[in-house]
């Protein structure tokens, strides 16, 4: 049923459905979960030197420009009938920014693996939110593969200390991302409930906005306070890379990916995170996390098999 819809859907939009585009939306979530993790490293790294609030403000300036950029060029262009009730992208742009503020504050003291790993939670949340928000029902395989990764992640945040697990012994840095996860979760299913009718692009460009709007008036004091002038070259590097890359090019893989693939492969992806912080972070740091963690890693691996599985 799932590769029907999504045959319908690629036939609407003029894209063929072959092996071929499907190869190329599985290379696009695989390109999708790299960017991503590529944020935990360099976040982690300019977490402290800079205001959660004052970088997640700039960075949601600048990714409205390269989407609005991308959508005059090569989308749908941005039709003011599309911004009708505005009240629906400041909720969007709420949990959005929630979601980017929170994860640099966590980031302050969480490593990056166990960071990406609470990010792998995510659809185990947007699950529950899903039924709650959209009454979604969650089919056995698909139950079976996000309780897998669920396990998975908690096994790599908490190193397989099994007597931390049982006290639910969270990290504050990690508690503190895993209250942001949860906005990111709830921001799934709310997009689809306050939809009506605008395309991903144009959707993601007025979210963008009003996350901005919120930012700028809820941070003010911080960005003011923010000495931009002699901020050390990584900030500026991370505040590029999670702009452009981790966030306005995901933008168009995502939606690349959406109309050759079904919903569920697409959300797959999130599993690979966490696998490649740790391969990112050995290459920037010459390390690898302990053995313990390994059992994790391959639930989370096997959650990702079984969702891409037909």
């Amino acid at each position: 049923m799932a590769e029907a819809v999504t045959r319908s859907a690629a036939r609407a939009q003029g894209v063929p459905h072959t092996r071929r585009e499907s190869l190329r939306g599985h290379a696009a979530m695989l390109a999708f979960s790299v960017l991503i993790a590529g944020s935990f490293s360099l976040g982690a790294r300019v977490a402290n030197l800079i205001d959660p609030v004052a970088i997640t403000a700039l960075r949601f300036v600048l990714a409205s420009v390269a989407v609005a950029v991308f959508a005059q060029i090569a989308g749908p262009g941005l039709p003011r009938r599309a911004f009708a009730a505005p009240w629906r992208y400041l909720v969007l742009g709420g949990l959005y920014a929630i979601y980017f503020v929170l994860m640099f504050e966590g980031l302050k003291t969480a490593l990056p693996v166990p960071a990406a790993a609470v990010f792998a939670l995510t659809p185990l949340m947007a699950a529950g939110f899903g039924w709650l928000v959209l009454r979604q029902i969650t089919g056995p395989r698909m139950a079976l593969a996000l309780a897998m990764g669920g396990i998975g992640s908690l096994w790599v945040i908490f190193r397989g200390d099994l007597s931390a697990l049982a006290r639910m012994e969270f990290g504050r840095g990690e508690a503190i991302y895993l209250v942001g996860c949860a906005a990111h979760a709830l921001y799934t299913p709310m997009v689809r409930r306050l939809n009506r009718g605008e395309s991903p692009v144009v959707s993601t460009f007025a979210t963008l906005v009003a996350g901005s709007v919120i930012l700028l008036v809820w941070g003010w004091g911080a960005i003011r306070a923010t000495d931009w002038a002699n901020m050390p070259a990584i900030v500026w590097i991370t505040l590029v890379y999670v702009a452009i890359f981790a966030t306005a090019a995901t933008v168009v893989l995502v939606q690349y990916a959406a109309l050759r693939l079904p919903s569920a492969k697409v959300m797959a992806y999130t599993y690979l995170t966490p696998v490649w912080v740790i391969l990112l972070e050995a290459l920037l740091t010459g390390g690898l996390p302990g053995l313990i963690v390994l059992p994790g890693i391959a639930a989370i691996v096997l959650a990702l098999v079984l969702l891409l599985k037909d």
